[in-house]
């Protein structure tokens, strides 16, 4: 694709997409800034604090913070300290609000050899392998602490990664992180970083609780009286469900979608999708949002095919390119607009998709 635009993306009266009572107009430029001043590798996710900044978290150490005022103007850029920056989380603690970012131990290769992209074993590819951590920090970027990796607790093996991809943060304070890019466990520690459990991986007898890829978590309050989590399970095309104690419910079947995890709102939660499966393979370009109502169907997908379900079964999601690239981290604002990070997206700055009034089309 070499235009990475479509024309309609651009078009200045605005493009529309969605379904039903989810339809959005999309503006490509409201997070673009200076790629000399302030450039991005990929745009990984975005989180809201109570002032109305949208924090974008990227993977460039020139500035790994980059914070938006509601507008789309830049508030201020920081952070050089999280070369494998992936998700961000801001959460209210007594009051405070704390930043928790997962690094997940992909790293831009000084030896890269220009070409190689996904040669993932190679020594000259573009990204290669390190450890990740998480670090807890105060809302204006100083360190609280970090969670390093699990061998250093008892609970893997020296020769076992860990390469976390996401973290959700209980009402009570616990930590919930998902390990998804190194040995596909969910793991939970109390609100000093403190072990407690974790569940997952890839061989359990009970394959319910197997794990492929567990890209991201959230917790799941849209019933205060019944507090649980939602998993991605990406290579399996699903989301998990599991009690806060890790004990498994059940699983929302996604198929055609290597689907991220979810991101609420009101009843609702989004979920954005990395890739399609199309052809029997993920891919490229082929990126979409999923939304899901109360009883967990997916009711719209934003730039990709209309959801259909046959007697009860969601039907096969897959989709051709047409707004998105890769979709990879959101967040809603208190109006329900979207604010949209993609993974090679040419280095491009968060899309803003603004609700529409389905009696305004």
């Amino acid at each position: 694709m070499s235009n990475y635009f479509p024309k309609s993306a651009i078009d200045p009266h605005g493009l529309i997409i969605g379904h039903g009572d989810f339809k959005y107009k999309v503006d490509t430029q409201w997070g673009k800034l200076d790629p000399t001043k302030n450039p991005v590798e990929n745009c990984h996710d975005l989180a809201i604090d109570s002032q109305g900044r949208i924090f974008m978290l990227t993977d460039n150490t020139q500035n790994n913070f980059i914070v938006y005022n509601p507008d789309g103007t830049l508030n201020e850029a920081w952070g050089s300290e999280f070369p494998g920056a992936h998700s961000i989380e801001i959460v209210n603690e007594n009051g405070e609000e704390f930043i928790y970012v997962v690094d997940h131990g992909w790293v831009l290769n000084r030896h890269w050899d220009g070409v190689n992209t996904d040669d993932w074993d190679s020594p000259t590819n573009k990204v290669i392998a390190q450890q990740g951590f998480v670090a807890k920090l105060t809302i204006d970027g100083r360190l609280v602490f970090t969670i390093g990796h699990p061998v250093t607790i008892g609970i893997y093996e020296p020769d076992m990664p860990f390469r976390p991809s996401d973290i959700a943060v209980a009402p009570n304070g616990d930590i919930y992180i998902t390990d998804g890019y190194g040995s596909d466990y969910v793991i939970q520690y109390d609100c000093h970083g403190r072990y407690i459990r974790h569940w997952g991986g890839q061989k359990n007898e009970d394959t319910n609780y197997n794990l492929v890829n567990t890209h991201g978590i959230g917790i799941d309050l849209r019933n205060p009286d019944d507090p649980h989590l939602i998993v991605s399970s990406r290579w399996q095309q699903c989301l998990k469900l599991f009690n806060l104690d890790g004990s498994y419910r059940k699983t929302i079947e996604t198929p055609g979608a290597y689907i991220h995890g979810p991101v609420f709102s009101g009843d609702n939660f989004f979920a954005p999708v990395c890739w399609s499966h199309i052809n029997d393979e993920n891919a490229q370009d082929s990126g979409f949002i999923s939304v899901f109502d109360k009883n967990n169907k997916v009711i719209a997908n934003l730039g990709g095919t209309e959801p259909v379900y046959i007697d009860g079964k969601l039907q096969t999601m897959s989709t051709t390119w047409d707004v998105f690239k890769h979709c990879h981290g959101m967040c809603i604002d208190n109006a329900g607009n979207l604010y949209i990070g993609q993974w090679r997206g040419n280095q491009s700055y968060p899309f803003k998709l603004t609700k529409v009034n389905n009696q305004h089309l």
